[in-house]
């Protein structure tokens, strides 16, 4: 299964792929050189395929609890300033996602949209301390009533030029569904309250939908 966000970059490659193995068969008569150019564009076609998978995952609704909105692995866990929104401490959790890593980013909590925003930016590498602040990023907040308000950001990596947000201010969501997706290497910044428990760790790997991050 894939993503919607994918479906018009994989006709294109594709396309690509079978007028290319098309051109070096007629073209290209030494066989080395000719069976490399072919196992090289198949290997970019599947590369765009596991980039764009969207596997379904299991998430428990559980309003005690903020799930992973992504898959990647947990690079940041301390207490912040938040400048954007909450203008206060709390506690910030970072997943890294690869290019390799599954790129839909899924709602951390069930509830009402209460901000969403685009910011343009540069493209620092992802795990850069100043990616959250000054690269390409959208903030969003979802507020619930058992956990109140929890901020998370996409943010744009050094290779990512596109993000995709669906959390538009006022919307519903459940938690664990699709929330957006980030094109091509990225990283989730999740802004909790200080007085939730922590239920990960640094290089912790996390499965977006599905790994609880904080609870009540």
């Amino acid at each position: 299964m894939f993503h919607k966000e994918g479906f018009k970059i994989i006709f294109i490659t594709a396309l690509i792929t079978v007028s290319g193995m098309l051109i070096i068969d007629n073209f290209i008569s030494i066989y080395w050189l000719q069976k490399s150019l072919m196992i090289l564009l198949l290997l970019v076609f599947v590369l765009v395929l596991q980039f764009f998978r969207d596997p379904k995952r299991n998430t428990i609704l559980n309003d005690e609890q903020i799930i992973a909105p992504a898959d990647g692995k947990v690079v940041v866990i301390e207490e912040v300033e938040e400048k954007e929104y909450f203008q206060g401490k709390r506690r910030q959790i970072s997943i890294f996602m690869s290019p390799l890593n599954v790129h839909v980013t899924r709602y951390p909590i069930s509830g009402k949209v209460t901000y969403s925003k685009y910011h343009p930016g540069k493209y620092l590498v992802a795990w850069h301390p100043k990616s959250s602040e000054e690269n390409e990023r959208t903030t969003i907040v979802i507020h619930n009533d058992t956990l109140g308000e929890v901020l998370y950001r996409q943010i744009a990596g050094a290779v990512a030029r596109r993000i995709v947000n669906y959390a538009k201010k006022d919307k519903q969501v459940i938690q664990g569904e699709d929330g957006g997706f980030i094109k091509f290497g990225s990283r989730i910044d999740i802004f909790v309250p200080l007085d939730m428990k922590i239920n990960v760790s640094l290089d912790q790997k996390t499965k977006g939908g599905e790994t609880i991050i904080a609870s009540k």
